[in-house]
């Protein structure tokens, strides 16, 4: 007798097409059309570099196309729920026409923010609360990054002084307000309208009109490297590199995932039966399984990107071209951080670029705070998104306060140094991991029940060094430095 397939989640107002396909494979019928899309996205990606080249192709036309692709995929994706993010777009550009200068800014955050809550809200209290229907708000999201950070760029370099401005600020500050086809295509683009990233509104500009690798190569003097024009960076080596991780990411979660279900670490045998640092363990193993799936999406989605020619990032000492410019995970950088920061700042990269930009770097008081709470607000309504960047606040604030009093202290040798960083790099994990779970359980109970079961170790250790510690200003560290080095020197000195 043939084995059946275990039945799949069809609840989708997406394309019914690859139904078959999601039944043989055992997904949900979402994740194919999502992977499906993707998947042509990465060929009409090469298709557009190519064939479309801004040599010769004039930008309407890229513009065009670019815009079509990407309403396409979302439809086939969502259906009428694809209505949501043409709303949204049409709105906010509305708003960044009609708005004055002074609030453009503000109007479109409110607008957005509201209208990407309001969505999420009736996914998650519409519908049934863990049956999900199609998930419409991954998108919405990427939109809500787009056009506030349009309208934060355009405030910039119309609504305000230069000498008001940062350095950062100042360099994507748009001078004037985009045309609607420049618009759409920014915010509708078939190679970032499923997954992202949002990038800065003048280095998409940029690429369509074919100056984006040109303004990166420009910052070298390749003529004192022996060359009597600018190279052509091909992008082909780093998207295969991108797509091996692809793979090696696919097996993983495919293999493993299933092995460790994340559920299982508020199951009530595991939290009798276990002991503290058993539960630990499997919840650091069951995460790190979890996380595939991220890097495969956030991946292909670069690579897309770079297929089409966007993304290079200039060249670095040894004369590599480097295709990162809008990549939003640094694998090795997150699996070896020695820090919540360093994690943090290597995971989903161009929303952390988002939220520096738009909140922590304007937010008159409690940045921190603020950042991650707005962080919490655009991720959606479900309460374990705000557990996991509640808690982060404290714990970020204390690992900073730990570094500022002990870092230093075990500088003085490499020994003491690796030291360091086995210790933080162990702690760093165990944070990350009491921190995300109540972003994987979504709902209250099991939150609370994981969060008994582990004592609230970390939420009560980050207070009581919040409490205990001083928090050194940087500048007695650097005494500590200085003091070192005259020691050093005199005791060189004395040798002599």
């Amino acid at each position: 007798m043939a084995q059946q397939h275990p039945k799949v989640p069809f609840r989708t107002t997406g394309s019914t097409l690859l139904h078959p396909i999601s039944v043989a494979v055992g997904l949900p019928l979402d994740q194919v059309n999502f992977v499906a899309c993707q998947l042509i996205a990465l060929l009409a990606a090469f298709w557009f570099r190519l064939y479309l080249s801004p040599n010769h192709t004039s930008f309407t036309v890229r513009h065009t196309v670019a815009i079509l692709l990407g309403i396409y995929f979302a439809i086939f994706c969502f259906g009428w729920y694809s209505l949501h993010i043409f709303i949204l777009v049409l709105s906010c550009y509305f708003i960044l026409n009609k708005a004055s200068i002074t609030n453009i800014h503000r109007y479109s955050f409110i607008a957005a923010v509201g209208y990407l809550t309001l969505c999420q809200i009736s996914r998650v209290y519409i519908f049934d609360y863990w049956l999900l229907s199609t998930d419409f708000s991954g998108p919405l999201m990427i939109i809500t990054q787009k056009v506030t950070t349009l309208a934060f760029q355009v405030h910039d370099g119309i609504g305000k002084k230069a000498e008001d401005l940062t350095a950062e600020q100042k360099q994507l500050a748009v001078k004037e307000r985009p045309s609607f086809l420049e618009y759409l295509s920014y915010n509708l683009n078939f190679l970032s309208i499923l997954a992202g990233p949002c990038s800065n509104f003048k280095d998409y500009i940029a690429f369509i009109e074919g100056r984006h690798v040109q303004m990166k190569l420009l910052e070298v003097n390749w003529k004192l490297k022996g060359y009597s024009k600018l190279p052509e960076p091909s992008p082909v080596g780093a998207i295969i590199r991108k797509l091996l991780l692809t793979l090696v990411c696919l097996v993983l979660f495919l293999t493993f995932s299933k092995n460790f279900p994340f559920m299982y670490c508020v199951d009530e045998r595991f939290m009798n039966e276990f002991s503290f640092w058993s539960r630990v363990t499997y919840i650091h193993i069951s995460l790190q399984f979890l996380k595939p799936k991220y890097y495969i999406a956030w991946t292909l989605a670069d690579v897309a990107n770079n297929a089409a020619g966007y993304g290079f990032s200039g060249v670095d000492q040894n004369g590599n071209f480097h295709w990162d410019l809008i990549s939003n995970i640094n694998v090795w950088k997150i699996e070896t951080a020695t820090s919540f920061k360093m994690y943090i700042d290597n995971w989903n990269i161009q929303t952390a670029a988002w939220l520096k930009r738009v909140c922590y770097d304007r937010a008159p008081k409690y940045p921190t705070a603020l950042t991650f709470i707005l962080s919490a607000v655009w991720h959606g309504v479900y309460p374990g998104y705000y557990f996991t960047f509640i808690t982060a606040i404290p714990i970020i604030l204390a690992a900073r306060v730990m570094r500022n009093n002990f870092r230093h202290c075990f500088l003085s040798s490499e020994k003491r140094k690796v030291v360091y960083d086995i210790i933080t790099w162990i702690v760093t994990q165990m944070a990350v991991c009491y921190t995300v779970t109540p972003f994987v359980l979504l709902a209250v109970d099991p939150t609370i029940k994981y969060y008994k079961s582990m004592y609230f170790h970390f939420h009560i250790l980050s207070i009581l060094v919040l409490l205990l510690l001083p928090s050194r200003p940087r500048k007695s560290i650097h005494q500590y430095y200085q003091n070192e080095g005259m020691k050093n020197f005199n005791n060189n000195k004395k040798e002599q």
